[in-house]
C-alpha cells in the first residue's frame, strides 16, 4: 500500500485495533460503561465497592496460581516493534519491556505509537499482571521527547505528537498492570514522566547518571499534567524548585529526594526488579488495581477533561517563534557535542 512510512504505520495501527484502513488517528480506549458492559464480573464487583478501576482486564482471583517470578524470563512470549522489545512470561505474568531505539530512546511518534500499543497489548493479556520497563541502551534509559518533532514541522503535526505523548502516559499512569521502571542510565525530561508514571522506580547506582523534568531549561513549560505526575511523587516544594531550575538530579540525590525508590548496582538491576514485581504480584489485584485507582483517578480526570484545550496550548507555545528559535539553538548545541 502507497504512502509515506508513517502513514504506512498508522494504517497498521488502525487494522490491529480493528479500525478503518484510513490513515485516521487509533481511536481511543473504551469508556468506563462500555468496559463494564464487556466485563459483568468486574463490573459487579465494582459496582458494589463504589470505585471505578482504571481498566477492565479480569482480576486475579479468576486465574489460576501462578509460579514464582524469577530471571531469566522463560518460557517466554515476544513481540517486538522497530523501537521496543516486549518479552512476556506467562508463568510469573510478568513482561519486560526493553526500548531498543538508537541513539538515545528519543520519544518520537513513532516510539510513542509503539509504546501505547504494547502497553495495550499488554493490558488486554490475561496472562500479563506486570510489567518491567527498561532500555538495551547503555547508560540512557530514554532522552525524552524527540525535538526533531517539535522543531519545523506544521500545526496538525505539532497536534498529533502531543496527542500521542498525552496517550503514552494515560495508558501508563492509568495501567491496571504492576509497573516497575528499571532505569539503567540518564532519564531527563519525557524519560522521567515514564519512570514517575510507574508503580515503583529502581535507579543504577552510578552518580553520572540523571533523572528530572528539565524542560525549563530548553525554554520549555513543563504541561500541568507532568507537573501533578511530579509533585505526587516528590511533593509541592522538590518539584516546585526543580521544575523552575529545570533540574536533573544525580542518582544518590535523586534517592535522597524520592524521585527512584532505590539505587542498586547496575548489573543486579533487573534482578532487583524482578524481586520487587514478586513483592507486588502477592497481593490480590483487585484490592491493589482500586487502591491505585483511587489515588491516581483525579489527576488522570483532570487531562481527560481538558485534552482538547491542553493540546491547542502546546500547538500555539511550540509554534511560538522563539520557542522554535530556542529548539534550533538547542539542536545546534547537541550537534556540536557530537562531533
Amino acid at each position: 500500500m502507497g504512502g509515506s512510512p508513517r502513514a504506512r504505520h498508522r494504517r497498521a495501527v488502525c487494522r490491529w485495533r480493528g479500525g478503518a484502513r484510513g490513515g485516521a488517528a487509533p481511536p481511543r480506549t473504551l469508556e468506563p460503561r462500555q468496559k463494564m458492559a464487556a466485563a459483568p464480573i468486574l463490573a459487579r464487583r465494582i459496582a458494589r465497592s463504589g470505585v471505578l478501576p482504571l481498566c477492565c482486564r479480569p482480576p486475579s482471583w479468576d486465574r489460576a496460581p501462578r509460579q514464582p517470578l524469577g530471571l531469566p524470563l522463560a518460557p517466554c512470549r515476544a513481540f517486538s516493534n522497530n523501537k521496543i522489545q516486549v518479552e512476556l512470561d506467562e508463568s510469573s505474568g510478568v513482561a519486560m519491556m526493553k526500548f531498543k531505539s538508537p541513539p538515545v530512546n528519543s520519544l518520537s511518534l513513532d516510539f510513542l505509537t509503539e509504546f501505547s500499543i504494547s502497553l495495550e497489548k499488554l493490558e488486554n493479556d490475561r496472562a500479563c499482571r506486570g510489567v518491567i520497563i527498561t532500555s538495551t541502551i547503555p547508560k540512557i534509559f530514554s532522552s525524552g521527547l524527540d525535538i526533531m518533532e517539535m522543531c519545523g514541522k506544521n500545526m496538525e503535526h505539532y497536534g498529533e505528537f502531543w496527542r500521542a505523548v498525552q496517550e503514552l502516559w494515560l495508558r501508563l499512569y492509568g495501567s491496571n498492570m504492576v509497573t516497575v521502571a528499571a532505569i539503567n542510565g540518564s532519564s531527563p525530561a519525557g524519560g522521567c514522566l515514564i519512570a514517575l508514571s510507574c508503580d515503583y522506580r529502581i535507579m543504577a547506582e552510578n552518580p553520572k547518571f540523571s533523572i528530572g523534568l528539565n524542560e525549563a531549561q530548553l525554554g520549555i513549560v513543563a504541561p500541568f499534567w507532568f507537573k501533578d505526575t511530579f509533585v505526587n511523587v516528590v511533593g509541592h516544594r522538590i518539584a516546585e524548585r526543580s521544575l523552575q531550575l529545570g533540574s536533573l538530579h544525580p542518582a544518590p540525590e535523586a534517592l535522597k529526594l524520592g524521585l527512584v525508590d532505590e539505587l542498586v548496582p547496575e548489573e543486579k538491576l533487573l534482578e532487583k526488579a524482578s524481586a520487587i514485581m514478586a513483592r507486588w504480584l502477592a497481593l490480590p489485584d483487585h484490592a491493589r488495581q482500586l487502591t491505585k485507582s483511587m489515588m491516581r483517578k483525579a489527576v488522570l480526570d483532570h487531562l481527560v477533561a481538558h485534552r482538547e484545550e491542553d493540546i491547542k496550548n502546546f500547538i500555539n507555545f511550540i509554534s511560538k517563534e522563539s520557542i522554535q528559535k530556542s529548539l534550533r539553538m538547542y539542536m545546534e548545541m547537541l550537534k556540536k557535542k557530537k562531533s
